[in-house]
């Protein structure tokens, strides 16, 4: 049973009349040249000026916000960005806390939109936490990708535009991380059209949101293995477990070299180039063809913030 206990599909509506139009109707094409034995539809959100899917719920998360609010966050790097460039947007002050390995590029481009990013500790959760103890001592509005509805909301339009497809999907293949971008395309699309197959996918080397959502209990990993920094979560948010609850019908693992297999595949076949954890989707799609065999089947390619030493790594020698 699809819960209604917090994401609305009110407010997914009306996120689309709210976020800005840069970030909308992103490009969604038959992937023809893939030459697999499905059809599958591709929705590229790396075509906007953060490269990735995340100002969709910053964008409806800042727009609710009263007042001159001051923010802080945790971030891989694409969710900082997205919440950067909304800050910046409506005035309001941001400081933005990463592990102090975080993606160079991500961590430029969040300080440009005008962030103040403070790089601590080893990982994510050691980012959060120091998120949350600034914002403790500051007051200020501490905004959690996974937590805050708003954030779920604003990436359900991706499955609202994925849904004017003329033909209905036999499967959606989303990227798991902190399940926001799931929950919200899996409360769309499973209200609209229930039939179609909602399945997340998540790194083998962090699968806490799939152990959580296989057991019905919240998984802890005591640390992560994946070049997929952007879906690397060791420690799930309650709130997103019970989101993704009753809206997905499976999560499937991909290893490093799958993705690193997809990454390669979009920048020969479809000319685009994606980070790790943006290219989840089509690494589950490539590595499990008999699945999807002569079905639709669509994926979203969720971000493109790779960096110039990454990306010649894998095009050219990845030593796994």
């Amino acid at each position: 049973m699809t819960s209604h206990r917090r994401l609305s599909l009110e407010r997914i509506a009306e996120a689309a009349a709210v976020i800005d139009p840069v970030f909308l109707d992103s490009p969604q094409f038959l992937a023809e040249s893939l030459g697999l034995d499905c059809r599958l539809v591709v929705k590229v959100e790396t075509l906007n000026p953060i490269r990735s899917f995340k100002a969709r719920g910053t964008e409806f998360l800042t727009a609710s916000l009263d007042g001159n609010t001051s923010l802080a966050c945790a971030t891989a790097g694409n969710f900082g960005q997205g919440m950067a460039w909304s800050a910046r947007k409506r005035g309001l002050p941001l400081t933005v806390f990463t592990a102090v390995d975080a993606n160079p590029l991500k961590v430029e481009r969040m300080r440009a939109l005008g962030a103040d990013v403070r790089p601590v500790g080893e990982d994510f959760d050691a980012a959060h936490k120091a998120a949350r103890g600034f914002a403790a001592e500051s007051g200020a509005r501490l905004v959690e990708d996974g937590r805050d509805r708003e954030i779920a909301e604003g990436a359900g339009t991706i499955g609202l535009e994925l849904l004017r497809w003329p033909e209905p999907f036999d499967a959606i293949v989303v990227p798991l991380g902190d399940g926001a971008l799931l929950a919200g395309v899996g409360r769309w699309v499973k209200t609209h059209q229930p039939a179609v197959r909602v399945i997340g996918v998540c790194a083998a080397g962090a699968p806490a949101m799939e152990v959580s959502l296989r057991t019905g209990r919240r998984f802890t990993l005591p640390r992560t293995d994946t070049i997929a920094d952007g879906i690397a979560v060791r420690s799930p948010f309650p709130e997103a477990i019970e989101d993704l609850t009753g809206v997905v019908d499976d999560v499937v693992l991909v290893d490093d070299e799958a993705i690193v297999g997809a990454i390669r595949r979009a920048h020969r076949d479809l000319g685009v180039v994606l980070e790790p954890a943006g290219a989840a989707g089509l690494a589950a799609v490539l590595t499990h063809p008999g699945r999807f065999a002569g079905r639709l089947v669509a994926t979203v390619l969720t971000g493109g913030n790779a960096t110039d030493a990454g990306c010649a790594a894998i095009l050219t020698a990845y030593q796994g």
